[in-house]
């Protein structure tokens, strides 16, 4: 396992995060709407994960009806006596309970999400407390503000943010500055071979900025883990065959993606999941990849990545397999700038 700086904190996290996503048994009513682990193999899962080094572990109050995936980590926290050795990062935003304030980033309820967590999470602290998603009906001065009273109580370590439109990012980062106010140090966005869109403008922000990246999905739901065949219906028990939500990565070019990670695979002797994280390991704006992993068995493909170092000939061979549009005015500018 290798460990790099949070962003432009100074704390150290390992490469690979462990996503608790699917800790604690779903149902329909779950943020997830798949199937979860129980308590006793998400223990499992977090055991081994911290064997193998990862000390990186990321959830959010959504996670499961009612908080579950907290729950279940707190209780683990409390069985394990292992609190200080974890980087514990959580996140708010999203409809919990009832009421009119059952969502958002007000002052008002990022105060009580923050309690509720620390109480589920059976902790004093919250390692990286993030937004999930930027609230627009609520001033970023006062989602900042709080966040920073938060800090200041020593309630919250770092701040983070997730699926924030750049310009909102880049407003907020410019408040927190002005002010003095804690600022975020992480973006976490949906990032794989999949799924580029924040190379256009996030990507640059963050390497501007001095924000880590955590790409979440990154083996696009596990589309990317190659075991899935053109053609060929997907497993029903499996994440994609829930659905039919193996239609929606059913095109030319992720087939064309997916033939390029098996190549790439058999020529280093790993695994299609391994190759598609060590692509996402190989970026320099990425601190950390969130994997999730419902079973012992998954988590150890996916622990493959850590120590996996692609060549710059994969890597390029990937990154062609992957292109996109950039669209306008970004391919524009990439294809005036040798001229003019």
């Amino acid at each position: 396992m290798k460990y790099r700086n949070l962003g432009g904190a100074g704390v150290k996290v390992s490469n690979l995060c462990l996503g608790a996503m699917t800790f604690g048994e779903a149902d329909e009513k779950s943020f997830m709407h798949n199937a979860g682990s129980d308590e006793q193999t998400a223990h499992a899962v977090a055991d081994r994960a911290v064997a193998a080094g990862v000390n990186f572990i990321d959830t959010a109050d959504v996670y499961g009806q009612d908080g579950l995936s907290e729950r279940v980590l707190g209780n683990w926290f409390a069985a394990r006596g292992n609190r200080d050795k974890i980087v514990l990062a959580t996140k708010f935003r999203f409809t919990m309970g009832d009421g009119p304030n059952r969502s958002g980033a007000s002052r008002y309820r990022i105060v009580k999400c923050c309690e509720d967590s620390l109480r589920r999470l059976k902790t004093d602290r919250i390692d990286l407390y993030q937004i999930h998603m930027q609230d627009i009906t609520v001033p970023e001065e006062e989602t900042l503000r709080a966040l920073d009273d938060l800090v200041r109580a020593g309630k919250v370590i770092y701040i983070g943010c997730s699926n924030y439109a750049a310009y909102r990012m880049m407003h907020s980062l410019a408040l927190a500055k002005t002010n003095s106010w804690a600022r975020y140090v992480t973006l976490q966005a949906q990032y794989s071979l999949v799924v580029r869109d924040v190379e256009r403008e996030h990507v640059p922000l963050c390497r501007q900025e001095g924000l880590g990246l955590l790409p979440w999905s990154p083996l696009a739901a596990g589309f990317l883990s190659g075991k899935f065949e053109r053609g060929k219906p997907a497993d029903a028990g499996s994440r994609l065959g829930a659905k039919d939500r193996l239609a929606r990565y059913d095109n030319d070019r992720n087939w064309k993606i997916i033939d390029a990670v098996r190549a790439v695979a058999r020529e280093v002797g790993a695994t299609p999941s391994a190759v598609s994280l060590a692509w996402l390991l190989a970026k320099p704006q990425v601190t950390s990849v969130i994997f999730g992993a419902r079973t012992p068995d998954q988590l150890e493909d996916n622990l493959k990545a850590a120590d996996l170092e692609l060549g710059g000939k994969h890597v390029e061979t990937l990154d062609q397999a992957s292109a996109f549009d950039l669209g306008y005015p970004y391919s524009f500018i990439q294809s005036t700038q040798s001229t003019w």
